[in-house]
């Protein structure tokens, strides 16, 4: 097979957006995985949520008794009887409620100060940091990736939901798959055929033509016949009050993935890491109003996910963690606003983690440059989060860390 017609056919069948390393799975497959090698009880699932825009920390976790905090942004801080307090000194974001349940019933950990050396305020830059988990030599994979190449090959081992693989699960050879979250139509008829015989490896083709053939093969390895696992219902959330005759809390993207999620993970699909996120955290401007919105939005579906996952057997298998590229500066804009800062807190939450808080909080009143310091390294957790929940050695993804075995 010539190069050109290969091209033309990943082309034609949507394939070169994802590239050769980063299959794009149906739900069939996934269902047929699940339904033929189930995931074993009691393995620990990794799910990512990644807040894309910039979370502001300070308005995430509330420093309501500190009146620096006040003094710096008298727009959009909190009062005091507002914030949903966790101590005598820090309190949740009132749009928060469902996660302060969980954090009462000690399933949330809240690792304060989080960032990497030499902070760049830069969305891209920073999100390529926290992705790659290489602050310093900047590598080109993601921590995630590099997990999924030290373990054997699976397309179902860590699935992102969306149309683009983000560069946390990318690796140097082979990658996370993607499910896109409205699935997938694969080619019938003689077209499909067609398609068929042209995923097919042969003699003829390089490295890079035969991973691309591999990967569009795996659209077409599983019969429909397991449709019906997929039409089944999501996991109930039954111990969770109901409005309009369903579960408070609304609809959003994000609680569309988690519900695609809480379905493949109920039917014992064999994936190891999932990934999902929410975008709109740059806020600029009208920040109290639009934060909000999002925070609320985030904790309903992931109050309304753990509720769900609570009533099937894998509830108790399954850690969340929630991050964002940098926080905020602390003090506040003309716009009601903050602008890109540093350091922020990243969440911890399932029945494996040991609730409470991790890091010191950074001080207001000794910023670096106007920005809150670092006060935990983003590999500490990624590294606890590789050995305690994924079973690997840190140091084969993350060079020279290891697990201080303290959040699980």
């Amino acid at each position: 097979m010539d190069t050109l017609t290969r091209r033309k056919f990943l082309q034609l069948s949507g394939a070169a957006t994802v590239g050769a390393v980063a299959p794009m799975l149906t739900l069939d497959e996934i269902a047929a995985a699940a339904a033929t090698r189930p995931l074993p009880l009691g393995t620990p699932i990794l799910i990512m949520v990644t807040l894309y825009g910039g979370n502001d920390g300070l308005n995430t976790i509330v420093p309501y008794t500190d009146p620096i905090y006040y003094s710096s942004r008298p727009d959009i801080s909190y009062a005091p009887e507002k914030v949903l307090k966790l101590d005598d000194q820090l309190g949740l974001n009132p749009a928060m409620t469902g996660i302060k349940s969980m954090w009462d019933q000690k399933k949330v950990a809240i690792v304060r100060g989080v960032g990497y050396p030499r902070p760049d305020h830069s969305h891209f830059t920073s999100m390529a940091i926290w992705q790659s988990g290489a602050p310093v030599s900047r590598l080109n994979s993601g921590w995630l990736g590099r997990w999924v190449e030290s373990q054997e090959l699976d397309p179902m081992l860590a699935i992102s939901l969306g149309s683009v693989l983000p560069p946390l699960l990318v690796g140097e050879k082979r990658s996370g798959s993607v499910l896109p979250l409205g699935g997938l139509v694969i080619p019938t008829g003689a077209f499909g055929k067609d398609c068929q015989k042209l995923s097919q490896v042969v003699s003829t083709d390089n490295k890079l033509m035969a991973a691309a053939a591999t990967s569009m093969r795996d659209l077409f390895t599983v019969s429909s016949t397991v449709t019906p696992i997929l039409k089944m219902p999501a996991p109930v959330a039954d111990d969770l009050p109901t409005a309009n005759g369903g579960n408070a809390g609304g609809d959003s993207n994000l609680s569309q993935q988690l519900d695609v999620v809480a379905k493949l993970i109920a039917a014992g699909s064999p994936t190891r890491v999932w990934s999902v996120s929410l975008g709109g955290f740059d806020t600029h401007a009208n920040e109290a109003n639009a934060q909000a919105a999002l925070l609320g939005t985030v904790s309903a579906a992931l109050t309304r996910f753990a509720s769900q996952m609570k009533n099937t057997t894998r509830g108790k298998d399954i850690v969340t963690m929630v991050y964002s590229e940098f926080g905020r500066r602390v003090k506040g804009n003309a716009s009601q606003g903050t602008d890109h800062g540093t350091a922020g807190p990243v969440f911890l939450i399932g029945d494996r983690v040991k609730g409470g808080f991790y890091g010191d909080q950074p001080s207001l009143s000794k910023l670096i440059g106007g920005d809150l310091a670092v006060t935990s390294d983003f590999r500490d957790i990624y590294a606890a989060v590789l050995e305690d929940l994924l079973k690997t050695p840190a140091e084969k993804v993350l060079a020279g860390w290891k697990s201080k075995g303290q959040y699980f």
